[in-house]
């Protein structure tokens, strides 16, 4: 299986392929949620096919065999309306860090590693932009206990602490029920 993890530049199509809302009228994330989740749905579409042209994109598509498979959203957290504002995600410090805040493996590709995989592109897209510092808020699980799909869409805290992340505050927040943490991965020490 050859996997390659590229920006979604340029790459609007291969992004509606996974996340885009195909039935029509049909309502949907299209990876909104954090972004702005004001935006209507029938012109989420449009302002996600907008991201995809502008650079540096709102994130990276995996494709296996030259396939698409998956999505992970990354972004300067200052682009997403929601982590602006939000309550229970913490700011760890006054810099704008690169937010990764949704993965997305289509079914037929999934239990075969990529959300690792995209993990690992969207670090190198963050610094390919100059990103000094990257944040997940992942959620925490005991064990061998797995995620259910509804809620494993922030990832797990082993996940990023298996790319190299380090716990890097607490927060009151929880997806599924399950409590998040603020995961980190330096850049650079452009402090």
């Amino acid at each position: 299986m050859a996997v390659e993890v590229l920006p979604a530049l340029g790459r609007y199509d291969d992004f509606f392929e996974v996340v885009g809302v195909k039935k029509p009228g049909g309502g949907g994330c299209w990876c909104m949620a954090y972004r702005d989740s004001r935006v209507p749905n029938d012109v989420r579409g449009a302002y996600m096919r907008d991201e995809c042209a502008t650079a540096p994109g709102p994130g990276v598509l995996a494709f296996v065999d030259g396939v698409v498979a998956g999505w992970c959203s990354v972004a300067p957290r200052s682009t997403y309306r929601r982590l602006m504002r939000s309550r229970t995600i913490p700011f760890v410090d006054e810099r704008d860090p690169w937010s990764i805040v949704c993965f997305v493996v289509r079914p037929a590709f999934r239990r075969r590693g990529l959300m690792h995989e995209l993990l690992e592109g969207a670090v190198a897209h963050a610094a390919t932009n100059g990103a000094e510092v990257v944040e997940g808020y992942p959620v925490e699980i005991d064990g061998g206990d797995r995620v259910e799909l509804g809620s494993g869409y922030v990832g797990t805290a082993r996940l990023f602490e298996s790319a190299g992340f380090t716990r890097a505050a607490a927060t009151t927040g929880h997806s599924g029920g399950r409590p998040r943490v603020v995961m980190r991965k330096e850049l650079s020490s452009g402090r």
